[in-house]
């Protein structure tokens, strides 16, 4: 096959087709990864490693033409996005989708997402309309780099610059696959969007289009590949969860499926999967897919949101992409090939394309802040008593037309926190944040997952006044255990755990505040599980006193959201009693350490029938299982009583 007919290669097209349609399908339908964003970041990495050898142009140029390529139609979607987003999601989600906007404009959304991929309350946040930008902020950072890449080698090698960038890129590929493997292994979720990750990728992309002209097969055979690669393609999302294993060893099945498509070229048989893949539809279709994956995930979010679905359903999916078809259909003609040729300069064309989705993005922020700024209360006022409605002989004597609070934009980041942290020698990614107290009168470790975290927005304020000293060993998802109980199979969090216990023994704090219980779901799933009491010994035997305080409720979605949608008085917003807690906590029939004692808040968390997204004004939660910070600020005088209580602590009394 001459040098000419292998350029030309309108299978490629419908190859970007087949991948477009795949991640489409897998999204809307399956709630799946399917690995077709690998075969663009291949694609990407064969087609301008190519035309970056052949062209060897100005590097200003280059960034030009990628920017008018890339930027005008992903604008177009953020702006709508904008505009849509105000008008349909909930206040709760604002603040994280304006964050992901401005990160997917600068093409850094991987690294946003990546970032919240480390911090366990944001990991929990709902998939906002822009976070499929992920993908195209890892090729926007590829298009920038990769022309410095190869002009530096180009520089270097003169005259040998296909087999000196043939070792680069070998190297470049051997390193990442290597790197992608190890983080894959020991931190899945900041492996998936970090971009060093998915440099190989590129690499072998680059390496194929290097090594195309001297990869020649028998007609036979090349018809057999690319079948092979198809059917590869179509497979992966099913053999393999990708969402939790990828990248990783586990992307070189796409990948290389789709290099055996690029090496089977245009076999010229009838049979071969080029003829299927050449076809006008297809072609048409490859031409739509940039616009089409822009479409349909923001389609999709604000289909199920604006109809309060978890999923579209058969017929619901079709209406999502068909809209999304429609749109891209649109965006194609419409935006895209009029930005080719618009007389304007590259950078000025995006320049002014960037203000109004920048302007929008603002103003959306700025009417955020001035929500979050209106419904600041002091926790516990009048107006907002919270849990003290729940004590005995209470009378509300606030305003009766009272807003909620927070407010649900400022809901999501109702969080309390000690920045004073630094990373225990011990490893295991341990770390010992501790407030600043001088002398302090008691120290208290507060130890575990977020739950019992979540308890410095009550316990600081007592801490403050009583001069106690607060020590907290938080890891998301890894509850205060001898084993890793929400996923056995995660040896870091048993690592963890060990680390956690060593590091209290050495620090002998007066007493550890821990969970007593986890699992609190509808159907009685409350458990005090065999590791809990293990460590509670451990901690008994070296003379340490342990708060186990047991766990509040846990929701398939979020109440707050429901209270946004439905009002705070909707009875689908709460739930039985008597669903959630049994009568008796489950540790009230184990042999419990002499060291323990137990704190009960449920009747904060609920009455004597339902548990409530709203008490005493205040909403209880700021997702679907953690409390406000603003609601357990008005637990504090519950919890200073219940601590003096269990422990004998007397108060000093108050200056008359």
């Amino acid at each position: 096959m001459t040098e000419a007919a292998r350029r030309y290669r309108p299978e490629l097209t419908g190859l970007r087709a087949l991948a477009c349609v795949l991640v489409v399908i897998y999204h809307v339908w399956l709630g799946r990864v399917s690995g077709g964003v690998d075969v663009f970041f291949l694609l990407s990495g064969f087609l301008f490693t190519g035309q970056l050898v052949r062209r060897r142009g100005d590097l200003l140029a280059t960034w030009g033409r990628t920017l008018r390529r890339l930027l005008p139609a992903a604008l177009t979607v953020l702006l709508v996005t904008v505009a849509v987003g105000v008008a349909v999601l909930p206040q709760g989600r604002w603040t994280q989708t304006i964050r992901e906007i401005f990160a997917s404009s600068l093409f850094v959304e991987n690294w946003r997402l990546a970032a919240d991929s480390a911090d366990y309350f944001a990991a929990h946040n709902t998939a906002s309309p822009v976070q499929h930008f992920w993908s195209l902020a890892v090729q926007g950072q590829f298009y920038l780099v990769w022309p410095l890449l190869i002009a530096g080698v180009a520089l270097v090698a003169r005259r040998r610059l296909r087999p000196v960038l043939a070792v680069v890129l070998a190297l470049l590929f051997a390193g990442s696959l290597g790197y992608s493997i190890h983080l894959t292994d020991v931190d899945q979720p900041l492996a998936y969007f970090h971009s060093l990750t998915r440099v190989w990728e590129f690499a072998l992309g680059g390496l194929v289009a290097l090594g195309i002209d001297v990869l020649t097969a028998p007609r036979p055979l090349r018809v057999l590949l690319g079948w092979a690669g198809v059917a590869g393609l179509i497979s992966c999302g099913l053999v393999f969860n990708v969402g939790t294993v990828f990248p990783g060893w586990v992307a070189l099945w796409p990948t290389l499926s789709a290099a055996l498509v690029l090496v089977a070229g245009a076999t010229g048989s009838r049979l071969g999967v080029d003829r299927l893949l050449s076809t006008r539809p297809l072609r048409y279709l490859g031409k739509l897919s940039y616009s089409l994956y822009l479409w349909h995930w923001p389609v999709l979010v604000f289909y199920l949101v604006a109809r309060d679905r978890a999923e579209v359903g058969l017929l619901g999916g079709a209406f999502v992409i068909g809209i999304a078809a429609l749109l891209a259909v649109a965006t194609y003609h419409l935006v895209e090939q009029p930005a080719r040729t618009v007389a304007w300069g590259s950078y000025r064309l995006v320049a002014v394309a960037m203000v109004p989705v920048l302007l929008a993005t603002f103003a959306w922020q700025f009417t955020s802040e001035h929500l979050v700024r209106s419904r600041a209360v002091v926790a516990g006022d009048a107006d907002h008593p919270g849990a003290l409605a729940r004590t005995e002989g209470f009378v509300y004597e606030g305003r009766p037309d009272a807003p909620l609070a927070p407010s649900f934009v400022a809901l999501p980041d109702d969080w309390a926190w000690i920045d004073n942290c630094a990373e225990s020698p011990r490893g295991a990614e341990l770390v010992v944040c501790t407030t600043d107290t001088p002398e302090p009168e008691h120290r208290i470790a507060i130890v575990g997952d977020s739950h019992p975290t979540q308890f410095i927005a009550a316990l600081q304020p007592i801490a403050e006044r009583r001069n106690w000293q607060l020590i907290v060993l938080s890891r998301g998802g890894c509850p205060f255990s001898t084993e890793s109980e929400i996923d056995p199979a995660n040896q870091a969090c048993r690592d963890w755990n060990a680390a956690a216990a060593d590091e209290l023994l050495d620090l002998r704090p007066d007493v550890v505040f821990t969970s007593a219980t986890r699992d609190v779901r509808v159907g009685l799933t409350e458990q005090t599980p065999p590791g809990f009491l293990a460590q509670w010994a451990k901690l008994g035997d070296a003379g340490i006193r342990v708060l186990a305080v047991r766990d509040n409720p846990r929701y398939d979605t979020s109440p707050s959201e429901c209270v946004e949608q439905a009002g705070p008085d909707a009875p689908e917003c709460a739930a039985p009693r008597s669903e959630l807690y049994a009568p008796d906590p489950p540790y009230h029939f184990l042999d419990t350490p002499s060291n323990v004692d137990f704190l009960d808040f449920s009747d904060y968390y609920c009455d004597e029938d339902v548990c409530p997204p709203v008490l005493g004004n205040v909403l209880l939660y700021l997702d679907d299982n953690h409390l406000s910070a603003t609601y357990l600020g008005t637990m504090a005088p519950i919890v200073e009583q219940a601590i003096d209580d269990a422990l004998g602590w007397a108060a000093a009394p108050t200056p008359a």
